[in-house]
């Protein structure tokens, strides 16, 4: 048996058939609730409904011991005063659930208006409370708070009462640090899914000052050496004989053209300016045109609904995934069509991508490889969902490929007014 401090604790006979089927039932509600619910709040109040149920009851309550301050303070509670449950704040060995949060032992009283280690005895009396018992709730070692359950009316509670609580209380324990385990990794998901995103508006401020950079300087500079290359050969033409030196500045302007048309590709990949200018869908179709038809790759971009401008960062996340899309379908699909499809529907835009290629297994790509492979689906994944939303990849070998992506989106300032 547990250990107990009372002022009369009443030893009965043990529980009849149907006592001690209650109580089972009540342990397995708050099992249950443990297992399947991540709300501590909710965990507490099936117990405490439970609690109280079995022991017919209509007061009690769950002080929690906070960590920082040190101080217990009700979280659930039922049959007790809004005065009563926010002034009854107890520091450890402070009245009665700070001396059971102290010691890790129970107490009964029959009546705990008159005893002396209550603390703020004016709210108890003010309550009305008599019949009290408390008992920790632990894991482990460590006391993480109290149950407390009372009555109006002088009277004992009973060592099946006791084993219950002491039965709840250990289980709460342990629902209690899975909660804050919970809440630890939910807070670390948080802080990774912020610096992620501040990563990813940095490397988009990089990829646009690159592409402005380039444009500005190396694009413009390519452009005069190719006219002044140009205006060489018309002049080495007329003016000599030399066809040696005419094909080779040829060979050489053509060599400028090229790597003006490469500078010019990477630019696009970089930043689109159409994105900036015009939107997603121009965007789209230009990375579409310019990547898929030199490779003979039938492909077409159709839009549903009303196309409207959105959010950068919206925008900027769904290119990308068609970019990651399109680069896949030039690498793995082997694919003769493609379609694209964006669809503005009224709080959500929808963007697929679909190839007519050999497919993969999915579901063989479960971590990203050394290799890298996998590294684009996982990412693609990644950047949807810190815009709130969803995206997947269906495929199978044989029977093409298809990418979806699904964002939530508020009206366009034009709708807002209408």
């Amino acid at each position: 048996m547990e250990p107990v401090e009372t002022g009369s604790l009443e030893r009965q006979d043990l529980p009849d058939e149907g006592e001690r089927y209650q109580e089972l039932l009540a342990l397995s509600r708050v099992s249950a609730a443990i297992s399947g619910l991540w709300d501590l709040d909710a965990v507490l109040k099936v117990a405490l409904d439970n609690v109280l149920k079995i022991m017919k009851g209509t007061i009690g309550g769950i002080l929690l011991l906070d960590e920082q301050t040190q101080t217990l303070s009700y979280h659930i509670h039922q049959g007790l005063s809004d005065d009563y449950v926010a002034n009854m704040r107890l520091a450890p060995g402070e009245g009665i659930a700070g001396r059971v949060a102290q010691s890790g032992k129970a107490i009964l009283l029959e009546d705990i208006s008159t005893d002396s280690r209550v603390a703020h005895p004016e709210l108890v009396r003010a309550e009305g409370l008599k019949a009290f018992i408390c008992v920790p709730i632990r894991a482990k070692d460590d006391v993480l708070g109290v149950i407390n359950v009372a009555s109006r009316r002088a009277h004992r509670f009973t060592t099946k009462d006791l084993h219950l609580l002491y039965s709840i209380g250990d289980q709460l324990g342990v629902a209690i640090q899975q909660a804050k385990l919970y809440e630890r990794l939910r807070k670390a998901r948080e802080r990774y899914r912020k610096l992620t995103r501040q990563l990813l508006v940095a490397q988009e401020d990089e990829r646009k000052r690159l592409a402005r950079e380039l444009h500005d300087e190396t694009s413009q500079t390519l452009s005069g050496l190719t006219l002044q290359l140009q205006a060489l050969t018309d002049m080495a033409e007329k003016s000599s004989g030399d066809t040696e030196l005419v094909t080779r500045l040829k060979k050489v302007q053509s060599l400028a053209v090229h790597v003006h048309t490469e500078i010019r590709r990477l630019m696009t990949d970089l930043r689109p300016s159409l994105l900036d200018t015009l939107g997603l869908v121009p965007a789209i179709r230009q990375l579409a045109d310019t990547r898929l038809r030199p490779l003979n790759i039938n492909v077409s971009v159709k839009t549903i609904g009303k196309e409207r401008r959105l959010d950068s960062e919206v925008e900027t996340g769904l290119f990308r995934v068609a970019q990651g899309s399109i680069g896949n379908i030039i690498e793995h699909s082997q694919a003769k069509n493609a379609t694209i499809s964006v669809d503005y529907r009224d709080n959500e835009l929808v963007l697929r991508i679909t190839d007519d290629g050999q497919g993969f297994d999915v579901s063989d790509i479960t971590d990203v490889e050394e290799s890298g492979r996998g590294r684009g689906l996982f990412s693609m994944r990644e950047r949807i969902m810190l815009l709130g939303g969803t995206a997947s990849v269906d495929s199978k070998i044989g029977q093409g490929t298809t990418v979806r992506a699904s964002v939530p989106i508020g009206q366009s300032e034009e709708d807002e007014r209408e």
